[in-house]
């Protein structure tokens, strides 16, 4: 019996897998060390994205999601689920630059970011707001590979909650009426 190569040890197999994946979720987990005034801080973040152009596509700051320091970093572990399961398929590195509203680039990342974000208030004004108040990040995948099938680690990755100042108010309140389950008596 011959032994066939994997498909996941192809490179080619795995940049097809990282443009599948990213293309076919819209969700993806993010990964960056920064610095900040209370020291060294890895974030582990959730992060809505767009594939657009070989690229994945990032909103951040202003009324977008909190992806706090990633203005500040260049390299980004990025993690793809299987939109199937939620299972975690593959890890990668990519190098992340900026977009600017005075790149030739911004129109047309724009365009395709506010044609796929959703629960936008005004299409119009959108990319204008995130010129003013947001930052909009480019990360292309590097030939770094951290996991992928047939590599997965065990780990859980489960990261703990952040720390928030919400609390409930008082006493958590009390059902009334509650209905009582009764089981069929049994002869």
């Amino acid at each position: 019996m011959t032994d066939l190569p994997t498909p996941a040890g192809d490179d080619a197999f795995r940049g097809a897998l990282i443009a599948e994946l990213a293309k076919k979720t819209g969700t993806c987990w993010l990964r960056y060390r920064h610095d900040s005034r209370y020291g060294d801080i890895v974030e582990e973040r959730p992060a809505w994205h767009l594939w657009h152009d070989g690229a994945l596509l990032v909103v951040s700051g202003g009324d977008e999601q909190p992806l706090p320091g990633i203005e500040q970093v260049s390299r980004v572990e990025v993690t793809l689920r299987s939109k199937d399961n939620g299972g975690r398929l593959v890890t990668w590195v990519g190098a992340r630059t900026a977009v600017r509203p005075d790149d030739e680039a911004w129109a047309s990342v724009t365009t395709a970011l506010v044609a796929d974000r959703l629960n936008t208030p005004d299409l119009a004004t959108t990319a204008q707001t995130w010129a003013e108040h947001s930052l909009v990040s480019r990360i292309v995948p590097t030939d770094e590979v951290l996991e992928a099938p047939g590599s997965l680690s065990d780990d859980s990755h489960a990261a703990a909650p952040r720390p928030t100042p919400a609390t409930t108010r008082g006493a958590l309140p009390r059902i009334l009426h509650r209905r009582v389950k009764r089981h069929p008596r049994l002869s």
